[in-house]
C-alpha cells in the first residue's frame, strides 16, 4: 500500500526498529542498485521480513504512522551534516562567531513565536562541533569572545560544545555525543519565552524575577517536547540541567536517581561556562576556581563520572599551555598531579623557575592565554 497524504519530518532508524505502519521516505534500494520497496510505501509485516532478508541496515521513514499517530523509535541514527568548502576553509574562531550570531536569529525567532527548525539547527551547528572535535583546545578560550550583552548567545553554542566533548570523552557513541551536544546547545531555548528584560539585566534579579527566570526549563521542554528527531534524553536535558543530584536544583527537585545521564552532562558544561564568562549580573572567574568549586561540588550536587571527565578535558587541554597568574606574572603548564587538576605545575616564562601551585596557597591562576 502506498501512502497519499502529504510528507512529515523524516527520520533515520536502524531496520531493527521499525514497525508496521511505517511510512517508506525514499526508497529502499538494494546492493545491485535496484529498488527493493518504493518511496512512500506502508510497511507491513511481510516487507519488514523482505528489509531483513535483503539487509537493509537502515531506512529512512515519516515521523508519523499511516494511522497519523507519532513514530517514536527508541534510537535514531545521527546523521553527519555534509561538509562545505566554504565551511572547510573558515578557521575555528570565525566559525564558532558566525554560528553565535546565527543563533542569535533563532533565538529572536523563537521569541516572536517561531518553533525550533531542528534541521536547521543541525545544518548550523553541526560543522562547528565537527570542527571542534578536531581541534578541542579552542574550548579553552571561546569564552573570551562573549561580551556581556550578547552572553545568552554565546553560553548556548559553547554549552553545546563543550557537552558534546565532555560525552565523547566519556566513551558515548558518535550519535549519542552528537544529540547530547544539541541537548546542551538547546538548554536555554526556553530563555525565549522569559520577560526580555530580565535577561538583560545588569543588577541582581528580584526574587519573582528569578522565579520567571527558572521557568526557563518548563518553557524550553515544551519547545521540544514534540520533535521526533530528538532522543528523549535531550528533552529531559532541557528540562532539567538546573536539577542537582542532592535534590537542591530547580524545577523539579529531583534527586540523582531521576535525573537523565544527559542531563547530568549538560549541567556540568553549564556551570562551568557560566562562571568562567562575562555574565550581565557577574565577572567572570578562572576556569581553574570554577573546576575546584565544581569538583567541592561533585560529592552531592553533580555526577562525578562527568566531573572526572571535565578535569581530564581540562588538564589535556591546557598542559603547555600559557597562563597568567594572579601575581600577574606568565608562566607555561608543565605537568599536573591526577589528583589535583585545579594545582598544576607552573614554569615561570621570565624567569625559568618551576613553582607548584599545591605548594603556592597565596597564588592561583588567573586566566590561560592562547
Amino acid at each position: 500500500m502506498l501512502y497519499k497524504g502529504g510528507e512529515k519530518d523524516v527520520l533515520l532508524v536502524k531496520t531493527a526498529q521499525l514497525q508496521e505502519g511505517c511510512i517508506l521516505a525514499e526508497d529502499v534500494v538494494g546492493k545491485s542498485n535496484r529498488v527493493i520497496v518504493p518511496k512512500n510505501t506502508v510497511l507491513n509485516a511481510k516487507l519488514l521480513i523482505v528489509l531483513q532478508k535483503f539487509l537493509v541496515d537502515q531506512v529512512r521513514v515519516q515521523s508519523v504512522l499511516v494511522d497519523g499517530s507519532t513514530f517514536r523509535p527508541s534510537e535514531i541514527v545521527q546523521e553527519d551534516v555534509p561538509k562545505t568548502k566554504a565551511t572547510d576553509n573558515k578557521d575555528i574562531l570565525t566559525l564558532y562567531l558566525e554560528v553565535v550570531q546565527q543563533y542569535k536569529q533563532m533565538f529572536q525567532g523563537w521569541q516572536a513565536g517561531l518553533p525550533v527548525d531542528i534541521g536547521k539547527v543541525r545544518k548550523m551547528f553541526m560543522p562547528l562541533f565537527e570542527k571542534v572535535l578536531g581541534s578541542e583546545r579552542e574550548l579553552l578560550f571561546f569564552h573570551h569572545y562573549s561580551t556581556k550583552s550578547e552572553y545568552l548567545f554565546h553560553h548556548a553554542v559553547t554549552v553545546g560544545l563543550l557537552s558534546g566533548a565532555l560525552a565523547k570523552r566519556m566513551q558515548y557513541t558518535k550519535g549519542d555525543y552528537c544529540q547530547i551536544a544539541i541537548a546542551g546547545l538547546l538548554s536555554d531555548c526556553g530563555m525565549a519565552k522569559v520577560d526580555p528584560k530580565i535577561l538583560h539585566k545588569s543588577a541582581a534579579l528580584t526574587p519573582m524575577e528569578y522565579k520567571d527566570m527558572r521557568q526557563h526549563t518548563v518553557y524550553g521542554y515544551k519547545m521540544v517536547q514534540k520533535i521526533t528527531a530528538l532522543q528523549e534524553g535531550v528533552k529531559l536535558a532541557v528540562l532539567q540541567h538546573h536539577e542537582r543530584n542532592d535534590g537542591s536544583g530547580y524545577l523539579l527537585s529531583v534527586q540523582e536517581e531521576k535525573i537523565h545521564p544527559y542531563s547530568k552532562i549538560v549541567a556540568v558544561a553549564d556551570v562551568y561556562h557560566a562562571m568562567i564568562s562575562e555574565q550581565p549580573y557577574r565577572n567572570k572567574q578562572s576556569p581553574f576556581e570554577v573546576f575546584e568549586q565544581i569538583h567541592k561540588d561533585c560529592f552531592g550536587k553533580f555526577d562525578l563520572s562527568v566531573v572526572q571527565a571535565l578535569a581530564s578535558l581540562l588538564m589535556t587541554l591546557s598542559l603547555g599551555a600559557k597562563v597568567k597568574l594572579s601575581n600577574k606574572q606568565i608562566g607555561e603548564i608543565i605537568f599536573f598531579e591526577q589528583d589535583l587538576p585545579m594545582c598544576p605545575m607552573i614554569k615561570i616564562i621570565d624567569t625559568n623557575q618551576i613553582i607548584s601551585l599545591k605548594h603556592e596557597k597565596d597564588l592561583c591562576i588567573e586566566e590561560i592565554i592562547k
